[in-house]
């Protein structure tokens, strides 16, 4: 079977189109594509399970709230330029989270915010090593991302 037909068809025919047609193209083209639909259909990840779907809003919010005012921290850090003692530095953060989604989403939030970025996740720990600009305070840090972003995604994909 064939998980995907219709990917498969246009493999074959782009083959086709790119090499000309002959029967040995069509046989190995066919194999190629084949192929290729295996490996995609290895690839799909797993439909994400929300739990609490109508929290989303609350999460964009969040979210959009902590961007905005990120965004006014940082360009208030790159203002004063040097008359400011450099504070950034690396924070390790031990997380609950287990699913892939609420994981990837939480990279996405740590990434997008200015002033931080998700750097390495240590799925043995589960720990997350971050990036920030403006690091004074770690146990703040580690409060903020537990209490605002993972708490929320835990009970959305919990």
């Amino acid at each position: 079977m064939l998980p995907y037909p219709i990917l498969s068809l246009c493999l074959v025919l782009m083959w086709l189109l790119l090499n000309g047609f002959t029967v040995g193209h069509l046989l190995f083209g066919s194999m190629v594509a084949i192929f290729a639909g295996w490996a995609q259909a290895a690839l799909r990840p797993d439909k994400p399970r929300l739990r609490k779907w109508y929290l989303l809003p609350k999460l964009f919010v969040v979210v959009f709230v902590d961007v905005i005012r990120s965004n006014i921290a940082v360009a208030w850090l790159l203002l004063q330029g040097k008359r400011r003692q450099n504070t950034s530095g690396f924070l390790l953060v031990p997380l609950k989270i287990e699913d892939p989604t609420a994981l990837a989403i939480m990279a996405v939030i740590l990434t997008a915010t200015p002033g931080s970025a998700w750097l390495e996740y240590d799925s043995g720990d589960k720990t997350v090593l971050i990036h920030v600009l403006d690091l004074i305070d770690k146990e703040t840090w580690a409060a903020t991302i537990k209490q605002r972003y993972e708490a929320l995604l835990l009970e959305i994909f919990a």
